[in-house]
């Protein structure tokens, strides 16, 4: 009878192991499946992740100051949405190009705009300024070692004011369309008017009067815009700011020729350069193997006081290759006459080969 007792225990224990088991395994099921249709918000869906990186090795030889290195010209992390009719984006950036106490590593762009009608959009937050056609263009599909030099000057890169290096961005609020459709709904004009803090990135207005760019251009045919640009405005230190931009540019088929012209009126950080200062840029870049291999050619100058004294000037040409879709490479040959150099010598050479990597 014990014997029968202890067995009859045990069959009961080994019933009440498995269905505890078994509901344990139901609960978990049912857990999951409602886990599984959690629905996850459609904004998290929208968030794109992408970023590139850029590398660099340079040589030059100007008189007494030869140089040449390896350099991280630039890395970036961005983060892309969608909310509702607002885009928005986040970008942060990394590079060793930096002046006394600045991070290395910086937010560059934080912004949302408002996109439902496209002849009337408003963005808001820290983003590229309106003007001139190569500030807003990509690193990389610019295509060249850097952007032109007035373009670094006047546009609020390494700008004459003084300003930290911006990449050509501010903070304030912009609005820009493109209205006036043709017969086939292509749009032939484009406007653009942004109000910043005139100070550059991550930086509040110091001295409360804020910068006003505008835009206008116009798209007879298709690829060719043909533009002119505006700026006023000051900065805490320095005072007014003035200037303009003339702009022409074709972009198609791999075709891509654009020349600028920028005029700025207004002391710099350097006094002793006057209160004038001007430059100009153009450029071919032109398919030699279609997708794959690109021959390029630009001439520039800058003239850091409005004077041929003061004159910077670069012929350039070079080849651009693609390995895929997302790595290409970039060579190029200058050869650069800077008239405000110390030595007698004003000419010397440069040679850049850089990486470039997209994810």
């Amino acid at each position: 009878m014990k014997k029968f007792t202890w067995l009859f225990a045990l069959l009961i224990a080994s019933v009440c192991t498995a269905s505890a088991e078994t509901n344990a395994e139901v609960e978990e099921t049912q857990a999951t499946t409602e886990k599984a249709t959690v629905e996850v918000p459609a904004w998290v869906k929208n968030i794109k992740f992408s970023g590139y990186g850029m590398l660099q090795y340079q040589g030059q030889d100007p008189e007494g100051n030869h140089s040449n290195t390896f350099n991280l010209r630039l890395a970036r992390f961005i983060l892309d949405g969608k909310i509702g009719d607002f885009d928005w984006r986040a970008q942060i950036q990394g590079t060793n190009l930096k002046g006394p106490g600045e991070p290395t590593v910086q937010l560059v762009d934080l912004y949302a705009e408002w996109r439902k009608y496209p002849e009337f959009k408003i963005r808001a937050g820290q983003f590229k300024r309106a003007f001139t056609f190569e500030n807003p263009t990509h690193p990389i599909t610019q295509g060249w070692r850097a952007y032109a030099d007035v373009i670094n000057n006047l546009s609020g890169f390494g700008d004459r004011t003084g300003e930290k290096s911006s990449g050509g961005r501010d903070i304030g609020i912009q609005v820009s369309g493109d209205i006036l459709p043709n017969a086939s709904g292509r749009k032939l004009l484009h406007y653009q008017v942004g109000v910043y803090n005139g100070e550059g990135i991550n930086t509040k207005d110091k001295d409360n009067r804020k910068d006003i760019i505008g835009g206008i251009w116009v798209m007879p045919i298709q690829g060719l815009r043909i533009g002119a640009f505006g700026w006023t405005g000051s900065r805490a230190g320095v005072g007014e700011k003035n200037r303009y931009a003339l702009s022409a540019e074709y972009d198609k088929d791999e075709y891509t020729f654009r020349a600028e012209y920028l005029h700025s009126q207004g002391y710099g950080a350097n006094l002793d350069l006057g209160d004038k200062a001007d430059g100009w840029y153009a450029f071919g870049i032109v398919p030699l193997i279609k997708g794959k291999l690109h021959a390029k050619a630009r001439y520039q100058c800058y003239r850091a006081a409005k004077e041929w004294g003061s004159a910077k000037t670069s012929y350039e040409c070079g080849l651009n290759y693609k390995f895929t879709k997302s790595l290409e490479l970039h060579a190029e040959y200058a050869r650069i006459n800077d008239k405000s150099m110390a030595s007698d010598k004003h000419d010397y050479n440069m040679v850049t080969c850089e990486l470039d990597f997209r994810f």
